[in-house]
């Protein structure tokens, strides 16, 4: 019986899809980690291989070099802009004690105020409800942080041992249990081939974002473009939601610079940009490097958002396209006549 389920590839298959699908639903919570890994060694591959076609260099010394390049620019960021914002919020709080100490204020008026205010309202729950969502959002950022930066360290392993890891992974294809493996060598290669076209679109689709927000902010009165380009470009990375992580730095930095109206001109550029990111670059890049039409792709992307949530906008385009590899769909670029 044993010998007639390795022999039937079709059921194998099942089998072996259903067990990695129930693995990766157990590890769900570490599924953040995984994609970012998977995305930087993917992105890093590309990089390596594309420069091997000019330079004939050692993957290890190019990816070191590329790594520590990356570090280059985080650190340029990081040293460029967190003083901008730290002094942003330095100004706002001495604004707000200048205020309330200006002679011309009345604090008798707004103590009363308040005073009622408390009286009428539950505000004990309210002020533990909003530390409360203030410190989830803490946690949440803390732990995409250590994500991030073990992701990053794990890519970086990967591509200095690339050779010697891929060899080493070989060796489960010859096996006693080879099938099993072979199947998940099929399935893997299925997935990141079709993952890399997402990658690559994301790719495209950063690079427009920043030329686009680049520009506006150009026109708006900001400097320091090139540094502002860096952290849009690695914002724009994380699809859609990027470009929205993106409002906090930029509009410390435009109140800054030229107030409230700068705020506003920066928030329209933000929506803006969100916009033709969300329902124009996302639906057609995707749809011309999957060849798949624009509804079927938008359809994908929001239904991916909806149960995947912000990772939906990149898994799901893959996913997609897997289980149509899977099931035999031959995707027709122009109709025949029977």
């Amino acid at each position: 019986m044993y010998e007639k389920f390795v022999s039937n590839t079709r059921l194998r298959r099942v089998t072996v899809l259903a067990l990695v699908i129930f693995i990766l639903f157990l590890v769900r919570d570490f599924m953040t980690p995984i994609l970012l890994t998977f995305i930087f060694t993917l992105i890093s591959v590309k990089i390596v291989k594309f420069v091997q076609r000019y330079i004939k260099a050692p993957t290890f010394l190019l990816a070191t070099i590329l790594y520590l390049f990356e570090l280059w620019l985080l650190y340029l960021l990081i040293s460029r802009y967190s003083t901008i914002l730290i002094d942003q919020v330095v100004s706002t709080y001495n604004s707000i004690v200048h205020f309330y100490q200006h002679k011309e204020f009345n604090s008798d008026v707004v103590t009363n105020f308040i005073s009622s205010y408390f009286k009428n309202h539950n505000w004990q729950d309210k002020v533990e409800s909003g530390a409360g969502i203030i410190l989830e959002q803490l946690q949440n950022v803390g732990r995409l942080a250590i994500a991030f930066i073990v992701s990053f360290i794990l890519s970086f392993f990967f591509m200095v041992e690339k050779e010697k890891t891929i060899l080493f992974s070989k060796n489960f294809l010859s096996s006693n249990y080879a099938w099993f493996f072979q199947d998940l060598f099929y399935f893997a290669r299925v997935f990141v081939e079709t993952f890399g076209v997402v990658v690559e679109v994301q790719l495209l689709i950063a690079i427009v974002n920043t030329i686009i927000t680049t520009v506006g902010l150009g026109l708006i009165g900001f400097t320091q473009l090139p540094t502002l380009a860096i952290m849009i470009f690695f914002l724009s990375l994380i699809p859609v939601a990027g470009v929205i992580f993106s409002c906090i730095p930029l509009t410390l930095i435009a109140y800054s610079t030229g107030g409230i109206q700068t705020v506003i001109y920066v928030l329209i550029l933000i929506v803006v940009v969100h916009c033709i990111e969300a329902y124009i670059l996302n639906p057609k890049f995707m749809s011309s490097r999957t060849k798949l039409p624009i509804f079927y792709t938008f359809v994908i992307l929001l239904v991916s958002e909806k149960f995947l949530g912000v990772w939906g906008l990149i898994v799901g385009i893959p996913i997609f396209n897997f289980f149509l590899e899977i099931l035999g769909v031959k995707i027709r670029t122009k109709l025949t006549k029977d």
